[in-house]
């Protein structure tokens, strides 16, 4: 792992191509969604790591170019990673608008194979935007813009109810109803998070230490 705090990294260690570029992944540091491919030269490398902000390598033109420089929707590099023959690299970071140029929050929108479920950390990442947006943006009819103008104590309130449904559940035999009620949970939990804006990040971080 690189740390991009430090701004350190050994560019010694990297295999770049016969054109002198390496592989470069882009994943959400909250949701692990994958964002973006690209190419990073040794300029871009250096300068990802010396400014903490993602920079590539344009093949079509040649050029050196900051991510967002004119969209305005940037990567902060939050941790960087090798892969084992060290030929890409893995930033993650914490991407500021959108990621596509499409205007897609991710590059990687179409689907080609299996179902979309939308499994773990992703379907987090997802709904903590949707919540976000209903925060900033209220939308008349939206149960979660009705939540947030309530106030905590409707949303607290919310949560607890949620809870003691869950518990209930799960003394029954009923495994669908239980997830339906964890589902019920997990969402008001997340308004409340939003609420006293606390991340998701930040519990899975608290999480992790305890994780020892």
């Amino acid at each position: 792992m690189v740390d991009a705090k430090t701004k350190k990294v050994n560019l010694d260690e990297l295999k770049f191509d016969e054109k002198g570029l390496i592989c470069a992944i882009a994943q959400d540091y909250e949701s692990g969604e994958v964002l973006m491919q690209a190419y990073m030269d040794r300029e871009a490398v250096e300068k990802t790591f010396s400014t903490g902000y993602a920079h590539y390598y344009s093949r079509s033109r040649a050029s050196l170019w900051k991510k967002g420089e004119t969209s305005g929707n940037t990567q902060k590099v939050i941790t960087a990673y090798l892969d084992c023959d060290k030929d890409c690299i893995l930033l993650k970071v914490k991407q500021k608008g959108v990621a596509c140029h499409t205007g897609t929050y991710t590059c990687f929108s179409e689907q080609v194979k299996g179902e979309d479920n939308q499994i773990g950390a992703e379907m987090f990442g997802k709904l903590q935007r949707i919540v976000d947006d209903r925060k900033r943006n209220p939308e008349e009819g939206s149960y979660t813009s009705f939540l947030f103008a309530r106030g905590i104590d409707k949303i607290a309130k919310k949560a607890g109810e949620e809870a003691v449904e869950l518990v209930i559940a799960s003394k029954n035999d009923d495994k669908g109803e239980v997830i339906g009620e964890a589902a019920d949970f997990l969402y008001h939990m997340m308004v409340l998070l939003r609420e006293k804006d606390v991340k998701l990040s930040e519990v899975c971080s608290e999480l992790y230490k305890r994780n020892k």
